[in-house]
């Protein structure tokens, strides 16, 4: 006999996790009974939000979904704007809470942490949220929920256990993990994908975020149409942008906007097309040729572009079908010229720099000839974080995290980074936050010294919210509210116990970023967007 409790830790344990992000509270301490039997470690944050964070980051680098134990109440509305992130950028996470006692539950008796309706709070930004009030129906309730992570459109989940069901014994229960297989595509869908792609006579090939785990077959796909590649931000190395047929993520150029309204055909996988995929540029991809759109929810085929033909399926199947179907079949394509005009679009973008933006692409260039290819970049909303969307190549899917895909939330990336890194230690891992987006999140660094955990924060200092007060001036509006009074960085991290230093120079962020993955907490590096060395 065991109690619900220690069964939900071994079934998690069951399912493949192996980390667990939460802050235990009266209300969740049963949840923890079980842990000490499994092999999942258990981290700390500082605040639920950063649990939330935390577990986004492991999940985006991972692919698996990241899990956090919250309390009732405020445990669960501190993490609501991590799982808003999550959902909005289709990010697995599975979040465990407590709520009050079944027969207190929406009675309004003034209990402890308590909601009128805590289930209905993340209705609207989860998958599905449910309240678990039998414990033999646990098993049951999380089979749904990691199916929902593989065999759909991912997202957060919420699963609710009052805190009288916690303690009860479970006196039979599945302890076997189902996992539910990826859909794939129909069969006479892709043969018909596949003649038209050989068909086509310059098809253009955009690949979203859905797309993460199919980077082999993209590859493949690419070099057999010899079609020039497009990224949204979510998808950054899913093709290595030092390909000579991959544009990068440079969706919102007008050149690139260009070379997609003059193509015969448009391969679109796993993106939504949102605003976020172009990073706002205010006009709409125009597509003029036939569309070919694959995506995992069928829903989704049908916003922004209506495809000419959907294709309703994993990215990775999808693919992998697609090769295999235009093997015996003659090409007509680009003819050896799509690596023309993707050059061609690199150097106008190259040229169209100006010398802002050329000071900051500077230093990504030089962080990029330093960091091996392994290295995983994580960015907020922040200056230099926008110009590392576009110009910072990366060479392998999962290398780039950022929150600017979709909700955009500030402060994201610290926690974020932590997260990434305990997913994939043996990966270096580079943050680059603002003055203004550390200030939400700055305690996480004392979670990150707890947990050992390596990683180089870089810290965009520009005395505010830098990004909106450029807005306000080009809108001809009045200063307010962007103005910061910003902390001593250094003097605070070395507080809480991080290596933290004032960078002087080019070389001295180098070797300060290199050296950050063997130590074993995090290393903060202040840069002024002001400093003399970042002149050209």
């Amino acid at each position: 006999m065991a109690t619900c409790g220690e069964v939900l830790v071994k079934l998690l344990e069951a399912y493949g996790v192996d980390t667990v992000f939460g802050i235990p509270g009266v209300h969740t301490v049963e949840l923890y009974r079980g842990l000490p039997a499994t092999g999942i470690r258990h981290i700390t944050p500082r605040h639920e939000q950063g649990a939330g964070f935390m577990a986004d980051g492991y999940a985006r680098v991972t692919g698996k979904p990241g899990v956090c134990f919250l309390i009732t109440g405020p445990g669960v509305t501190n993490a609501a704007t991590a799982m808003g992130q999550a959902y909005s950028d289709s990010i697995p996470m599975l979040v465990i809470s407590a709520v009050n006692n079944t027969q207190d539950l929406a009675m309004g008796m003034g209990r402890l942490h308590e909601l009128p309706d805590q289930r209905n709070v993340t209705a609207g930004y989860t998958v599905f949220s449910h309240t678990l009030l039998n414990p033999r129906d646990l098993a049951e309730v999380l089979a749904r929920a990691f199916a929902s992570f593989s065999g759909e459109r991912p997202g957060p989940v919420h699963i609710e256990i009052p805190v009288n069901v916690i303690t009860q014994e479970v006196k039979f229960i599945h302890d076997d993990a189902v996992i539910c297989p990826k859909p794939s595509p129909d069969y006479e869908v892709i043969q018909q994908a596949a003649r038209e792609l050989a068909a086509a006579k310059n098809p253009v090939i955009l690949f979203g975020g859905g797309s993460v785990d199919a980077s082999a077959e993209a590859v493949e796909l690419v070099e057999k149409l010899s079609a020039p590649a497009f990224l949204t931000l979510a998808a950054k190395g899913v093709v290595d942008e030092a390909h000579p047929l991959c544009g990068g993520a440079t969706l919102p150029f007008p050149c690139v906007h260009q070379v997609i309204a003059e193509s015969d055909l448009v391969l679109a996988v796993a993106t939504e097309f949102s605003e976020t995929d172009r990073n706002l540029h205010p006009d709409p991809i125009e597509i003029n040729g036939r569309l070919i759109r694959i995506d995992i929810e069928a829903e989704q085929l049908m916003r922004t572009h209506r495809p000419d033909l959907p294709i309703l399926g994993d990215a990775r199947k999808a693919l992998a079908k697609l090769n295999l179907a235009l093997d015996g079949l003659e090409v007509a394509g680009w003819q050896g010229k799509g690596e023309e005009r993707v050059a061609a679009l690199r150097q106008e973008i190259s040229s169209g720099l100006n010398d802002t933006l050329k000071r900051r692409t500077n230093l990504l260039n030089v962080l990029r000839e330093a960091l091996p290819p392994e290295t995983i970049m994580v960015t907020d909303s922040t200056q230099l974080a926008y110009e590392a969307n576009h110009h910072f190549p990366v060479r392998q899917a999962r290398g780039y995290i950022t929150c600017t895909t979709g909700y955009g939330t500030l402060g994201w990336a610290l926690p974020a980074a932590l997260g990434a890194r305990l997913g994939a230690p043996d990966r270096p891992v580079v943050c680059i936050i603002g003055d203004g987006g550390l200030q939400f999140t700055v305690g996480e660094l004392a979670a990150g010294v707890e947990a050992g955990i390596g990683c180089a924060v870089i810290v965009w200092n520009n005395d505010g919210y830098g990004e909106i007060k450029d807005y306000m001036v080009a809108k001809q509006l009045p200063i307010i509210g962007v103005d910061l009074f910003t902390p001593d960085f250094v003097g605070v991290a070395r507080a809480m116990g991080c290596h933290a230093e004032r960078a002087g120079s080019l070389e001295q962020i180098v070797e300060l970023v290199m050296a950050s993955a063997s130590l074993d907490r995090p290393t903060l590096i202040e840069i002024h967007e002001k400093d003399g060395y970042l002149d050209l």
